[in-house]
């Protein structure tokens, strides 16, 4: 019985707290593939991480709704799914504008292609006929493509994204020699490179933006000696507590934070218009340089960490980060953060909050310098730190406690206070 499949539009789902938009980066499943319940369909780029996108049907794809590298807002259809125990008939050719009529009748399904069967043969497009999906139609452009006369490949004639980067290439071996004196001026590493604006990078500039803008940020500084911090995480680096857990700077910093916090819980908070928001746990925000920008994943209830548990949080808490696969859960509800540019050998920044926090602690690069003690001048491992603050919440008076406590103990860390 040849019946057509009963189709079923899987939309964009919020997958993560105020999720308004994510990007296809790349799709795990074709057209004419049969696919089960929970089964990965595609890598979405969030503003926040990368994220699988499981299916909730069983049967099998219909038709691919989205591209890779197209932004698609949350409820908006990005795949077609037949159910399992009916035929899947092909969908009709998705109708651009000025294009023909909407409806179509139902094609034969598409046999899925393996690996010994030839490749689609491309369709001469005549012009004025070109048919290509909004993101290629503003590639197209970018590039300075006429997409009409792009031989295309696509589904039904339509123009991909692949015919416009083999239709440039074409373009460029016919190319004649430019004359030497014009070859500077002709040449394509002289254009300004663009890089469209979208997931981390889309979401960190907005979320800066409106920080810079909403809340009065102050800065306060702190020259620390920090040489017996920097003898004791030489010792913790060999200690079996801590396994493979990364040991650096970074650590004692985070827990002389957390103590600090402990002791003046008021830098812990949220400005909520009316009234301020102080919270019990401290969700310990750690900034991480990735590849697809920066992000702050946080550590919940960091306080009630030993300080072998703390070094394994931040490790994983970075290394996930870096993968691109922090979940939506480490990316919100964070109450602090700490940001690390010593790593790069800068001395001091003054960082931007991230928003919804009241302050931010700014680790600078750790440097033997000459420094006093004990009445002689002697090389001392010394850094800078920086406590950024939202002056509406915290005053200077907490800001130079809260710095000035976080300074006492790395200069003078107790490991029993460390280790609980």
């Amino acid at each position: 019985m040849n019946t057509s499949a009963k189709s079923q539009q899987f939309h964009l789902p919020d997958v993560g707290e105020g999720l308004e938009e994510a990007e296809i980066v790349t799709w795990h499943v074709a057209v004419g593939d049969s696919i089960g319940n929970n089964q990965p369909l595609a890598e979405i780029e969030t503003a926040k991480s990368l994220v699988e996108l499981p299916s909730p049907y069983e049967g099998t794809v219909l038709e691919i709704l989205a591209e890779p590298g197209q932004t698609v807002r949350v409820g908006e259809p990005v795949v077609s799914i037949g159910t399992a125990t009916e035929e899947p008939a092909e969908p009709a050719p998705e109708v651009l504008v000025g294009y023909g009529p909407g409806t179509s009748a139902p094609a034969r399904r598409r046999r899925r292609q393996t690996s010994q069967e030839q490749p689609p043969v491309a369709r001469s497009v005549q012009p004025n006929a070109a048919r290509a999906k909004p993101p290629v139609r503003r590639h197209a452009k970018q590039m300075g493509i006429d997409i009409e006369t792009v031989t295309a490949t696509g589904p039904y004639g339509t123009v991909t994204r692949q015919d416009l980067l083999r239709h440039a290439d074409r373009a460029t071996d016919h190319l004649p020699d430019p004359a030497p004196m014009a070859q500077a001026a002709t040449r394509p590493d002289n254009e300004a490179r663009r890089t469209p604006v979208t997931g981390v990078r889309k979401a960190t500039a907005a979320a800066m933006t409106t920080s810079a803008f909403s809340a009065p940020h102050a800065s306060e500084y702190h020259v620390v000696d920090v040489t017996r911090s920097v003898k004791l995480v030489g010792q913790l680096k060999t200690h079996p507590a801590f396994g493979q857990s990364k040991v650096s700077m970074l650590l004692p910093v985070a827990r002389a934070l957390l103590a600090a916090v402990s002791e003046h819980p008021a830098i812990n908070a949220s400005w909520a218009d009316t009234e301020i928001l102080e919270h019990p746990a401290v969700n310990l925000g750690i900034a991480a340089a990735t590849p697809r920008g920066l992000l702050v994943p946080n550590i919940k209830n960091a306080q009630s960490l030993t300080l072998p548990s703390l070094a394994r949080a931040i490790t994983e808490l970075v290394d996930t980060a870096r993968k691109g696969r922090s979940s939506p859960q480490e990316m919100t509800g964070g109450t602090i953060t700490i940001t690390n540019i010593g790593i790069y050998g800068i001395d001091a920044g003054t960082p931007i909050l991230n928003p919804g926090e009241a302050a931010i602690l700014c680790l600078g690069a750790v440097r033997r310098l000459p420094w006093e003690h004990n009445g002689r001048i002697e090389l001392r491992w010394v850094t800078r730190l920086t406590l950024s603050f939202d002056h509406r919440i915290v005053d200077g008076e907490l800001a130079s406690k809260a710095l000035s406590r976080i300074g006492q103990i790395l200069h003078r860390p107790k490991t029993e206070l460390l280790l609980t």
